[in-house]
């Protein structure tokens, strides 16, 4: 029984885990490659811990040499730039509805993007889809 303690004592002591910290200054709208990134030992919380996480992904803010990267730092590449003309779609019960807007924002694929309908003048958002248009919903 002592040694089945003994052995459970080792299996669940402390986890390690390390953070990705940039290895140099990455600019906003820079894309996140392998180079730019180092692991330190160690784990801070909010911080990304596996670089294939963000590997590829766009910077949303500038990521400073030896400062931990943070989930919220950056995300997937822009296809959609800020006053971009886009096309909207609404799509609901066999009714397609298309309609030209500006971007509010900048936006990658999956993300939500404000956009403001060029006909009405409304703000709405949406989702962006792997082509640049975005689906609206209600």
């Amino acid at each position: 029984m002592m040694r089945l303690a003994l052995i459970f004592c080792f299996l669940c002591g402390p986890a390690l885990a390390d953070t990705v910290v940039a290895a140099r200054t990455i600019r906003p709208q820079s894309l996140v490659t392998a180079q730019d990134l180092v692991i330190k030992p160690g784990t801070l919380p909010g911080t990304v811990s596996d670089p294939a996480q963000i590997i590829g992904m766009e910077a949303r803010v500038a990521l400073y040499a030896g400062r931990p990267v943070r989930i919220g730092d950056v995300g997937p590449p822009a296809v959609i730039d800020r006053n971009q003309i886009v096309s909207l779609i609404f799509i609901q019960n066999g009714l397609r509805i298309s309609a030209e807007g500006r971007a509010l924002d900048r936006a990658g694929v999956g993300e939500i993007v404000r956009v403001m309908n060029m006909s009405s003048r409304n703000t709405i958002s949406g989702f962006v889809t792997a082509d640049g248009r975005v689906m609206v919903s209600q």
